[in-house]
């Protein structure tokens, strides 16, 4: 009987660590912010910080975003981005999506200034140009 005990003991002691790193490691790749790069602009690391989580770094999608099901508009498509003006953009990004049907958008008024949002769209619009 002790020997049983022992044996399951041994395999709390591998098994544990190597159970807590991998769910650590699926955490740590949902929930933290993506990398910023020391050279960014001020722009970049904006849309690094707030945007890149849903839209990707590269303004494509996220996978973060596929995973839970959410569909956000590709940043780098110059047809749709040439539709919307900067009047519009801004007021997605300050009241979030639900004023204007898309509902998925949260809001960042509360978060950034005016003059950030600005800096935002200006940098939405060189995406399709990259």
């Amino acid at each position: 009987m002790t020997q049983r005990r022992t044996k399951h003991w041994w395999l709390l002691i591998i098994l544990g660590p190597a159970l807590f790193m991998i769910v650590g490691s699926l955490a740590a790749a949902l929930f933290f912010p993506f990398p910023v790069p020391k050279r960014a602009t001020p722009a970049q690391r904006l849309y690094l910080e707030n945007c890149a989580t849903c839209h990707g770094s590269d303004g494509t999608g996220s996978w973060r975003a596929t995973l839970f099901l959410m569909r956000p508009g590709n940043l780098r498509d110059p047809r749709l981005m040439d539709s919307l003006t900067d009047e519009y953009l801004q007021t997605l990004i300050r009241n979030g999506g639900a004023s204007l049907g898309k509902p998925g958008m949260p809001a960042f008024g509360y978060h950034l200034r005016d003059e950030d949002i600005r800096a935002l769209v200006a940098h939405l619009r060189t995406l399709p140009k990259r």
